[in-house]
């Protein structure tokens, strides 16, 4: 049994159940657990549902816990082999409402975290009345504008811009150790430099990355996203309305990606946003899980 195959397997056996959902062209994998108000909860990269364990074994009490992988990530599917280009924010945002309409589900809560907070902000700007409320964990914004790409910053992000390549998948899956070397990085920078956060996960994520297409899918958020992520660095893209769905948001004090400072201009985007800063990396979720819970536990229940 794999490392992944184990933790399924835990994660089944405390009550987790999964089931594929199709829309259009395009199956998506769905964990659920729990009994209550429906919340949908968003993974970044490079991640899929499992992450979101902890927090949904913590919330099933109070709440339904609806945790997809999203298109081209864990087991849901790419609906093209190669680079897609097709895989933007907003097409999440549609994937993600047409799941949630196959569940039953109308008005819902959402937990976001890096790709997952750009899907989340989709979702706002689409259809707002569906939202009741949004959990945002450290959280990418047009308003980092320029910032995010000062010279001093590109060592943080310059992965964005080799996963655009065409042979950038091919090279980081060419074997499990280049795999596991690549997104080692990444777990282990993003949570603070603190390798004992991912230390019982890495295999799991391996194993998850070494499956046909993964790699590819995830790096395809990259290239979807590319063209707003030049506009934003270049102070040129379109201003939307601030979003009026209650917006909660929680800031890593230690994330290297998105420094806690640069949540100043939140305001200028959102109606009534409120911030906390946790002790964190990027990772808020997998890092601190019973802050979440208890964020997420307060924010959504008075809603």
């Amino acid at each position: 049994m794999t490392a992944l195959e184990k933790a399924l397997a835990d994660a089944a056996a405390a009550g987790i159940t999964q089931q594929k959902i199709d829309i259009g062209p395009l199956r998506i994998n769905v964990a659920r657990f729990g009994k209550g108000k429906p919340l949908l909860l968003l993974h970044g990269w490079p991640e899929f549902w499992l992450v979101w364990r902890p927090v949904m074994l913590k919330l099933g009490d109070s709440f339904e816990l609806i945790a997809p992988d999203l298109r081209g990530c864990g087991d849901t599917g790419k609906p093209t082999p190669g680079p897609d280009a097709s895989a933007t924010a907003d097409r999440h945002a549609l994937d993600m409402f047409d799941v949630m309409d196959a569940l039953g589900f109308d008005r819902f809560g959402v937990i976001g975290g890096d790709v997952g907070a750009y899907v989340a902000q989709a979702m706002s700007h689409h259809a707002p009345r569906r939202l009741t409320g949004t959990l945002y964990l450290c959280t990418p914004y047009p308003g980092l504008g320029h910032r995010y790409g000062q010279p001093g910053h590109l060592i943080e992000v310059w992965y964005q811009y080799f996963q655009q390549l065409p042979w950038a998948a091919e090279l980081i899956g060419s074997s499990r150790d280049a795999c596991r070397l690549y997104f080692q990085h990444f777990l282990n920078h993003w949570s603070g430099d603190n390798p004992a956060v991912f230390a019982e996960w890495l295999e799991i994520y391996v194993d998850n990355f070494m499956k046909a297409g993964n790699i590819q899918g995830g790096f395809d958020w990259y290239l979807s996203s590319a063209p707003n992520r030049r506009l934003w660095l270049e102070s040129k893209l379109p201003t939307k309305p601030r979003i009026e769905v209650p917006s909660r948001f929680l800031w890593g004090r230690r994330d290297p990606l998105i420094p806690p400072e640069w949540s100043d201009r939140l305001g200028e985007y959102w109606a009534h946003p409120s911030v906390s800063f946790v002790d964190t990396g990027h990772f808020v979720h997998a890092e601190a899980p019973d802050i979440v819970a208890e964020e997420a536990r307060m924010f959504f229940g008075r809603l």
